[in-house]
């Protein structure tokens, strides 16, 4: 009966990983969209775990790769390994970060593992960035009139898209909350 929860869940999360990645693709801030997914990946890892979690970030970063085009441009295999990577460790994070916390207090663990998954999502995106495309971004940074590659960076590139992820994280917290204290806490481990 576990496993059949457990596949029920998870499918169900992949379902609003991939619809809210869709909705997402349409609202912009800077160059990127937002991602409005991260909030099934922290909630599937939450009450699957971390195997969970980094299932939902790697259909997080299948779908990511509809709207890298850019990317695309310059390097397709880089693209889809950095794409796919950063969703999978978000997802592997977030859940980490719940499973290391839940144990002392369940509202820390929830918004801590809210707050994982896009600053790891983010993170490795400015790494992957900077190991493989650094030259084109410095031109693209230039272009947008910025001397400093990494004030571009922040300013101008995922700055903002960064700050309204872990906005909306933030903001979504409750539900995620509610979500969590809603499951058998047998699906915690």
């Amino acid at each position: 009966m576990k496993n059949t929860k457990t596949i029920v869940g998870v499918g169900l999360m992949t379902a609003l990983v991939v619809v809210l990645s869709i909705v997402s693709m349409n609202i912009k801030f800077g160059p990127f969209t937002i991602t409005l997914a991260l909030t099934p990946i922290v909630v599937g890892g939450a009450l699957y775990g971390w195997k969970a979690g980094g299932w939902l970030g790697f259909v997080f970063g299948c779908m990511t790769l509809f709207d890298a085009a850019a990317f695309f441009a310059i390097n397709v295999p880089l693209t889809v390994v950095l794409c796919l990577a950063k969703g999978t460790l978000c997802g592997i994070a977030a859940a980490l970060v719940y499973k290391l916390l839940a144990r002392f207090n369940g509202i820390v663990a929830s918004v801590a593992a809210a707050v994982a998954a896009p600053v790891v999502n983010t993170g490795v995106f400015l790494l992957g960035c900077t190991a493989f495309f650094l030259d084109t971004i410095k031109a693209w940074g230039e272009a947008a009139g910025f001397k400093n590659v990494f004030t571009y960076y922040i300013v101008g590139f995922v700055g903002t898209n960064f700050l309204v992820e872990l906005g909306v994280a933030i903001v979504l917290i409750s539900a995620v909350i509610r979500i969590i204290n809603l499951a058998p806490s047998k699906a915690h481990a």
